[in-house]
C-alpha cells in the first residue's frame, strides 16, 4: 500500500520525500522503485533489501560525501528492528550521527530535517 506524503512547496529543488510504500518512493517528484539513498541533492538506487544488510561498505556513498551529512536518517523497513551497534561506531568516527527508525518515520523525519536546512541523507528500505 502506497502512503502519502505532503510537502510544502517551499522545498522545491530538494529531494523532499513525496511518498513513500508499494516497493518504492517518490522523491522530488520522481518514482524510484526498491530501497533508495537519499541526499539533499540527488537520489540514489540502493541494493539493501533487509536491515541486516546494512552496514559501512552498504553506506559508502553517504560515508564518501564531502562534506558527509551530520545526520544519517535510516529506515529500516516496515516495522523498527534494532540497529547494529558497529554501525553506529563507524558512522560516528566519520563525523555523521545515526539515526534508525522504521521507513515511515525515517520519510517524515528526513523531510523535516531537510526542510530545515539541515546536513542530512538518508537511507531507506523500500516496503510494500
Amino acid at each position: 500500500m502506497e502512503r502519502t506524503r505532503i510537502t510544502a512547496n517551499r522545498g522545491r529543488g530538494r529531494q523532499l520525500i513525496e511518498r513513500y510504500g508499494g516497493g518504492g518512493f517518490k522523491i522530488a517528484g520522481v518514482r524510484h522503485t526498491g530501497s533508495v539513498l537519499v541526499l539533499p541533492d540527488q537520489t540514489l538506487g540502493w541494493a539493501v533489501t533487509a536491515a541486516d544488510g546494512i552496514d559501512a561498505a552498504a553506506l559508502a556513498p553517504v560515508l564518501e560525501r564531502q562534506p558527509p551529512p551530520r545526520i544519517l536518517i535510516v529506515g529500516c523497513g516496515r516495522t523498527f528492528l534494532p540497529r547494529p551497534g558497529a554501525l553506529a561506531v563507524a558512522l560516528r568516527d566519520a563525523g555523521i550521527g545515526l539515526e534508525w527508525m522504521d521507513t515511515g518515520a525515517a520519510c517524515r523525519t528526513f523531510d523535516l530535517l531537510l526542510m530545515e536546512d539541515r546536513e542530512v541523507a538518508a537511507a531507506l528500505i523500500a516496503v510494500e
